[in-house]
């Protein structure tokens, strides 16, 4: 195995991010200036412990690192893909079960501040639509509860939707996370081999897999988002790179060929990319900054085929189905940024969070990710690759969050859809020290959730 030294400094540089966070926070808190977040930087509580997700938790770790790498290598990319989608899955539900299946899992979303507490609210669709905006701000007697009002309709859909097919309950809410945000592990690797590098795609699978975020997938909507997000990106990267529109070529700097879509599919894809990438935007205000890595895919891909205009015209088609029902997402969004400040990020301390935030998504994509970025760094003359431009533009549109300061704590989560493409760049670690950074993300994982009862 080997391991550099400037690795292990990146590395330990991030993981010394989250320490000082914690001991600033601590600190401010005894001085009588909490940040509002317990214990900080994380949205939580101490609380050591185990449960019966421990053994699960910890054999798949020891699966995937010892066999993830190989099997990622040498599988056919087909069987890889359920592969990677039932590990991940089991990770995910592991980590949950530290907590317990009613805590770790059916529990999360039926709080008083939770989608689900809100759910008999949606009889009427339409006039739930036309409503929703004059139901964000707080302080008023029908005022949504905290989660619903901090995001467009579209989120509270998702579960009103599967409360009316008989699939209500937190069971079924947690169940639906699982699934969606397990579907990262099969986005990403399909984004990175439609745009031409089938090595790359192969060397993230494990990483995707061992994601230190599915701490919070499990049983948060933002896993779901994560998800839906990724795949919206991997279906517009199929069809900017069907072979059914002319001068498909692999982005310059990538050692293998462009992997090329068979024809008839570009337009499928196109169409459905534009439906999950504009529905996005009726699931979380934030997802607004998915137009950054969307932007990565389409200079990847070297061109905008004519059948991007389907991507466009889906994208469309959704903002429309919403704003003529009734919401109009740019008066939800200032109305969102009301109800901000009138809670808990009124007192959360600015100064404090613009660089503690940073700690979190250290933690969330783990100390890999600061490798894979310090790597990324020295790719400047091979830039247009994957596993450099994707980790890239998701810690630009990252970094646009953290400073607009509307990523106030519990970015852990909310973050969720753009931490899971840090990854991306795991090729560039190389190929020895692999299992070991594997180790390291999936020892981050489990420290986090066996030392805290986190809120998600």
């Amino acid at each position: 195995m080997t391991v550099h030294r400037a690795d292990v400094v990146a590395a330990g540089a991030a993981l010394s991010l989250i320490a000082l966070a914690a001991l600033v926070g601590a600190v401010l808190y005894l001085a009588g200036r909490p940040v509002h977040a317990t214990p900080a930087p994380f949205t939580g509580r101490w609380l050591p412990h185990v449960g019966p997700g421990t053994p699960l938790a910890l054999a798949m770790a020891v699966l995937v690192i010892g066999y993830g790498p190989r099997l990622a290598a040498v599988l056919p990319w087909r069987r890889l893909l359920v592969a990677a989608y039932a590990a991940s899955a089991a990770w995910i539900v592991a980590l949950a079960l530290v907590d317990g299946w009613q805590r770790g899992l059916a529990g999360r979303l039926t709080t008083r501040h939770e989608y689900l507490s809100e759910v008999a609210a949606v009889t009427d669709v339409p006039g739930f639509l036309r409503g929703f905006a004059g139901r964000i701000v707080d302080f008023r007697p029908d005022s949504w509860a905290t989660h619903v009002a901090g995001h467009p309709p579209g989120a509270l859909l998702v579960f009103a939707g599967l409360d009316r097919i008989g699939l209500g309950g937190g069971g079924w809410a947690a169940i639906a996370c699982v699934a969606g945000g397990a579907l990262c592990a099969v986005a990403v690797p399909v984004t990175i081999r439609a745009l031409g590098d089938e090595r790359a795609a192969r060397a993230a699978v494990p990483f995707v897999v061992l994601f230190p975020g599915a701490v919070w997938i499990g049983a948060s909507a933002d896993g779901l988002f994560a998800g839906v997000a990724a795949t919206g990106l991997a279906l517009l990267a199929v069809a900017l790179t069907s072979r059914s529109a002319p001068s498909t070529r692999a982005p310059a700097g990538s050692s293998a060929p462009a992997t090329q879509v068979p024809p008839g599919r570009s337009a499928p894809a196109a169409a459905g990319a534009g439906l999950l990438l504009g529905g996005c935007l009726y699931l979380s205000y934030g997802l607004v900054l998915l137009v950054v890595p969307v932007a990565a895919v389409i200079v990847l891909a070297g061109r905008v085929p004519r059948v991007f205009a389907l991507t466009v015209s889906a994208a469309t088609a959704v903002g429309a189905a919403f704003t003529f029902a009734g919401f109009w997402w740019p008066e939800g969004y200032h109305l969102v940024t009301v109800r901000y400040y009138q809670g808990v990020a009124r007192v959360r301390p600015y100064a404090y969070w613009v660089w503690a935030d940073l700690a979190l998504l250290a933690a969330c994509a783990g100390p890999a990710a600061a490798v894979i970025l310090r790597r990324a760094a020295h790719r400047r003359p091979r830039w247009r690759r994957p596993a450099v431009l994707l980790p890239a533009s998701a810690l630009l549109a990252i970094l646009l969050a953290d400073l607009s300061g509307y990523s106030k704590a519990e970015v852990e989560r909310i973050w969720l859809p753009f931490a899971v493409w840090l990854m991306a760049g795991a090729a560039l670690i190389p190929v020895p020290g692999r299992r070991f950074w594997l180790a390291v993300q999936a020892t981050t994982a489990l420290l986090i959730n066996h030392l805290l009862l986190t809120t998600w």
